[in-house]
């Protein structure tokens, strides 16, 4: 399994950098997890073969690449991009984005090969397959309706947290997993941010360090995700202090196999 995290931020020298204003991974060049960058920085055979996306939730940083991408694919689509999402998160795709105000209702249009946009839903707790990839949805802590993933192929599995704050569900199937490659952690704010880290129900290293504390896991790898830009270099400082075993941040860019 390869994965692959979008870059979605510039340096001044106009190239992608560390930073992560958005969220989208990418596997197997196949399937996307979120599309927050997806229309950015997809690469040429990414764009000719991703057509399923698997959204966590609804949030701007997860979401603002999808309207592109479509209107990016639109004439020469053979086949419509399919987006699996939770019914709450559909309905706030048509209301708020694809609502002809903000952009156009792309699950309406069609072009000369056939729709160009449809949904396929799932429920938190369900068992569902993308191309050749296994996924089971697992509710989260967030401000919205927000749902991890355990994703699998034949030769690996690895779990994807999404945007959350405290939880238990997520730790529950990341210890019964049977083989775990890796375990994607989301992490946005610093300590000295906790007040907001809470409101917005996200997680800070103090906090991740108490989240970890629940997983029983020693034979996979953690990585940290969704570190707000502007307090990166805190942020991982901060996970340094904390001495956490086999835990580090997740290059933007980079391609990791499993």
């Amino acid at each position: 399994m390869k994965v692959q995290l979008l870059p979605s931020t510039f340096n001044n020298c106009g190239a992608a950098s560390s930073s992560q204003h958005l969220t989208c991974f990418v596997i197997d060049d196949t399937v996307a997890v979120d599309a927050g960058s997806l229309a950015m920085a997809a690469s040429p055979i990414q764009q000719q073969q991703v057509r399923d996306i698997v959204l966590t939730h609804a949030h701007l940083d997860h979401i603002a690449g999808l309207p592109l991408f479509v209107d990016d694919l639109f004439p020469t689509l053979s086949s419509p991009v399919t987006v699996y999402s939770t019914e709450s998160v559909i309905e706030t795709l048509e209301r708020d984005v694809f609502n002809w105000s903000v952009y156009p209702r792309f699950s309406e249009l069609t072009n000369d090969n056939g729709p160009v946009l449809v949904y396929r839903t799932y429920r938190a707790g369900d068992a569902f397959t993308v191309k050749h990839l296994t996924f089971r949805s697992i509710e989260v802590n967030h401000r919205v309706p927000t749902t991890g993933f355990l994703i699998s192929d034949d030769q690996a599995t690895i779990a994807i947290s999404g945007d959350t704050a405290e939880m238990d569900e997520f730790w529950d199937a990341v210890n019964q997993a049977e083989e775990l490659s890796a375990v994607l952690l989301e992490c946005a704010f610093p300590d000295e941010l906790e007040e907001l880290a809470r409101l917005s129900h996200h997680l800070t290293p103090t906090r991740l360090k108490s989240e970890m504390a629940k997983c029983t896991r020693t034979d996979c790898r953690f990585y940290v995700v969704n570190l707000k830009p502007m307090h990166r270099e805190t942020i991982v400082e901060q996970l340094g202090k904390l001495n956490i075993k086999n835990l580090e941040p997740l290059e933007v860019g980079k391609i990791y196999e499993w």
